[in-house]
């Protein structure tokens, strides 16, 4: 205090450690939970996110349960970092990336969210609030990422030509994804994203100036191409969503019934008001793929509100997209797959605009 201020810029204070009961950890009790016990049983990485995740203006609890709650998110996060890389391992992204403007419109949708998802995280990391951080990203691996994008990318991710546009779009979102995510969760799973980079080099940073960094702590965190018309876009995507999740729970409870195994068995009716069925035209061929369904029909109706016909579909499966069509067998030199899947394998491809 000698120059008469405090001699730090900010302050951060926390709460005591208790166990998972509220109680003060004590010998005589029984309930210490020693870090590198944890370190040494499930890794130190559980203890770095189980801090993080953990809110520390009160009392931080801890227990077993409470650990093995973190293992999952860790595995969960993990998980979607093994995807990403796992379908990058063909891509070079000093030629193959493409620019954000030429990408299938859903792509563009992905990286604008995965800017949102920078921007609000980073903002967050300055003002020392780790949580909800952490939740955020656990969401957008869970939800962003696992249960809409990533699931209905594979069908171009492994039926698609390997080198053709749709393909190359989608793991050009990929890059960006995984660049992004990689970066963002460095200062948290610190020993995750160290390895992630190391896998990233050998494979689509091989050719790229970024591998001349050996670490990812000499990275900065990372900007996002820019996506035209970000606002519409995200705006018109998150109302696809809401339609689908509708969907989604009609056609659980066709499962449920027995009617139908998984959604591509099923040929869907949509009734939709003016506003969503020209939302949903705008998809075109692609809707089937966006909701993942063999056959999708749209018709406008009076009605404020959407609703679906769901029947199961009479046509043979196909043995490599599983898509139920009725061109399967129509080449007699492949009675066992779909007419794209023979464009996609022998011919000039199908051809993807949206999804």
């Amino acid at each position: 205090m000698i120059y008469g201020r405090a001699p730090y810029k900010s302050l951060l204070t926390h709460g005591f450690v208790v166990d998972g009961q509220g109680r003060k950890m004590s010998k005589s009790v029984g309930n210490v939970i020693a870090p590198k016990q944890v370190a040494d049983t499930l890794g130190a990485e559980i203890i770095r996110l189980w801090t993080a995740a953990t809110d520390y203006s009160g009392e931080l609890s801890i227990s077993d349960q409470i650990l093995k709650r973190v293992v999952e998110s860790y595995r969960r996060i993990r998980n979607t970092i093994c995807f990403l890389l796992g379908n990058l391992h063909d891509f070079d992204a000093s030629k193959d990336l493409i620019d954000t403007d030429n990408m299938l419109e859903v792509d563009r949708y992905a990286v604008a969210i995965a800017s949102q998802l920078s921007e609000q995280i980073t903002s967050l990391y300055e003002k020392f609030e780790f949580h909800p951080a952490v939740s955020r990203f656990q969401t957008y691996c869970s939800e962003d990422l696992g249960s809409f994008y990533l699931d209905i990318l594979k069908d171009r991710l492994y039926t698609c030509a390997a080198d053709s546009y749709a393909r190359r779009s989608a793991q050009s979102a990929l890059y960006h994804i995984t660049m992004n995510m990689i970066k963002l969760m460095a200062p948290i799973l610190s020993f995750t994203a160290e390895e992630a980079w190391s896998e990233m080099c050998k494979t689509f940073l091989q050719n790229s100036n970024s591998k001349s960094e050996l670490t990812i702590f000499t990275q900065l965190f990372e900007t996002l191409p820019q996506v035209n018309n970000k606002e519409a876009l995200v705006e018109k995507w998150n109302r696809i969503l809401e339609i689908r999740d509708l969907l989604n729970k009609e056609l659980e409870n066709k499962r449920e019934a027995g009617l139908i195994g998984s959604s591509l068995q099923a040929e869907v009716v949509i009734n939709a008001p003016r506003d969503d069925f020209e939302l949903l035209s705008s998809l075109g061929e692609d809707l089937r793929f966006v909701f993942m369904v063999s056959y999708v029909t749209l018709k406008q109706t009076e009605s404020s509100e959407n609703s679906f016909e769901i029947t199961p579909s009479t046509h043979q499966k196909c043995e490599r997209c599983w898509h139920y069509r009725e061109d399967v067998g129509a080449n007699a030199d492949h009675p066992t797959i779909c007419s794209r899947c023979v464009s996609n394998l022998f011919e000039g491809g199908e051809n993807r605009k949206h999804a």
